[in-house]
């Protein structure tokens, strides 16, 4: 038995459940019908939401006995795959649509990933381009003979300096 022995308020809701089960791919067949049996895909799905919401490790599952990390996980990706998460969102946002409406007129949606056209050159480079100015410290510290290219003497008040 596992962490997680019943129904804490995080799971899928009954109501919610029989509307999402019906977008989920048929199970695969095995080849040889000689296989361990599937993991239920309520349990699957517990699971996965547990990942998402909390944010932890898939192999943190294995302690919670719902279901293994490994399960889940394939699970997780063929559900990907097939689009059901996608399908999820689109049937939740008809009917939040059809139930209390969402004003397109004001919403705005831009998923533009580039440089801003009015950026110019006061802007600077971009820092992961490596385009940054400066010293670097390899070739600095093979001209001063330090292996660090770090001063071996720090300056105090009793260093005097040449």
């Amino acid at each position: 038995m596992g962490l997680v022995s019943s129904d804490d308020g995080w799971r899928m809701p009954e109501w919610l459940w029989e509307r999402v089960e019906p977008v989920l791919p048929a199970r695969p067949s095995h080849p040889l019908g000689c296989h361990r049996p599937r993991v239920s895909d309520r349990a699957a799905m517990d699971a996965i939401l547990l990942v998402l919401r909390t944010g932890m490790q898939w192999n943190a599952l294995n302690a919670t006995g719902i279901c293994t990390s490994s399960s889940a996980h394939r699970r997780f990706q063929e559900w990907v795959q097939a689009g059901v998460f996608h399908e999820i969102w689109r049937q939740g946002l008809l009917d939040y649509d059809e139930t209390v409406g969402i004003d397109w007129a004001w919403l705005s949606c831009d998923g533009a990933m580039g440089k801003a056209p009015l950026g110019g050159a006061a802007t600077g480079p971009n820092p992961t381009d490596r385009a940054k100015g400066g010293r670097n410290v390899r070739f600095s510290a093979r001209r001063q003979g330090s292996r660090s290219g770090w001063r071996t003497t720090a300056p105090t008040a009793t260093t005097q300096s040449s």
